[in-house]
Formats: C-alpha cells, sequence, structure tokens
C-alpha cells in the first residue's frame, strides 16, 4: 500500500470552503432593510474577501514559485484563473457598497457571490489534484511541510485567527486534534488556551470531547 503524501492544500481549503458556503447562506437571507444586518453580513463578506485575497497572495508567492521552479509552466493555468478571481474579489467589494435598503443589489451580490464560489470550488478541486500532482513529483514531503510553514509565519495575527477561525470547525477530529496538537507545541501556552477559548464555542459537544481526550485536556 502506498503511503499518502502530504497535501499542503487540505486545511486551508476545508477552511475556505466552509466559509464561502456560510457567507453564501446569510447573503441569500439577508433583508436589506435590517441596518444590524446588513452591517453583520456586511463584515462577514468582506472577511471573506480578505481571506480570499490573501489565499491568492499566498499561494502566488509561495506554492507556485515553487512549483516553476521545478516544473516551469505548470503553474500557468492557475496563476490566470487566479487574476479573475482577483478581479472578481473587487468587484464583490464594490457591490457591498450597494446594498442597505436596496433588495435588487443584494440579489445580484447573492448571484455574484454564488458564481465566485462555484468558480473556486472546482478551482481548489483542480489545484488539490494537479498541483499536488506536481509538488509530488518534484518535492518530498519534507520540502512541502516547509513551504506551508512559511505560508503560515507569513500570516498577520488577523490572517492566522481568521483562518483558524474557519478551519478548524470544519476539519475532521483526528486532522483537528493533530493541527492543535503542533500549536501547542510551537506556540506559547497562551496563544493556544487562545485558540482553544475561540474554537471551542464552535464545536458541538461531541466534537469537543473528541478534542479534550486527544490532547489530553
Amino acid at each position: 500500500m502506498s503511503t499518502a503524501r502530504y497535501d499542503i492544500y487540505a486545511r486551508i481549503h476545508k477552511g475556505l470552503r466552509a466559509f464561502m458556503a456560510h457567507a453564501l447562506v446569510r447573503v441569500g437571507r439577508l433583508d436589506p432593510h435590517d441596518d444590524a444586518e446588513v452591517a453583520e453580513v456586511d463584515a462577514e463578506v468582506r472577511a471573506l474577501i480578505a481571506i480570499c485575497r490573501g489565499h491568492l497572495e499566498h499561494e502566488n508567492e509561495h506554492i507556485h514559485a515553487a512549483m516553476r521552479a521545478r516544473a516551469p509552466g505548470s503553474a500557468a493555468t492557475i496563476a490566470a484563473e487566479h487574476e479573475h478571481h482577483a478581479a472578481a474579489l473587487d468587484a464583490l467589494a464594490a457591490m457591498l457598497e450597494r446594498i442597505p435598503g436596496d433588495a435588487a443589489a443584494a440579489q445580484a451580490l447573492y448571484r455574484a457571490l454564488a458564481a465566485f464560489v462555484a468558480e473556486n470550488f472546482e478551482h481548489m478541486a483542480r489545484e488539490e489534484t494537479e498541483h499536488n500532482a506536481v509538488l509530488w513529483a518534484t518535492h518530498d514531503d519534507a520540502e512541502i511541510v516547509a513551504l506551508e510553514q512559511r505560508i503560515v509565519a507569513s500570516l498577520t495575527p488577523d490572517q492566522a485567527q481568521l483562518s483558524m477561525r474557519w478551519m478548524l470547525p470544519h476539519m475532521t477530529p483526528a486532522e483537528r486534534a493533530d493541527l492543535l496538537g503542533g500549536v501547542r507545541a510551537q506556540a506559547p501556552a497562551e496563544a493556544f488556551n487562545g485558540l482553544l477559548s475561540m474554537i471551542r464555542p464552535l464545536l458541538g459537544g461531541r466534537d469537543w470531547r473528541k478534542l479534550a481526550h486527544a490532547l489530553g485536556l
């Protein structure tokens, strides 16, 4: 039996898919005449735009650069899609300005966001197959892990917190325990405990009990 290779996309893509789905549902049921609700949804969509924009930049700077260095041209198709997605993010941000009090604008945002999410789900699937195939053919797992660590080190505190908020609740129990175990081994206790406090309300009782057992809490 072959040994599974390290998947640099697995964790962050679970978080992005969950955040995209959540934001799409929120926009779909938005009441544009409710100022408080509009403000909440506006903040969530802007946070989604920010994490997607950062994700594009990190992949371009780190993953695509590594692929081009050992397999020239291998990142060209996805890199072109990234340019299209960056423009789509700009358009979504502009559409948010027209939402308050305008049902037609809210519906237009919903449809544009739905198209963006659909395109990104297909895009991420290609990265997980085509790009992973290139990475696995040109890098060993230690190199891929080091590449991921460079991306994580480049995150701002806000970017890191937002990524964890959406990744951790939507992982399998084993993935969640593995990631948090690594954080506990490397980060100050205060940071680890703060992360636990953030995600505990986002987990169901069963998932929290599994995590607590796995980490010996």
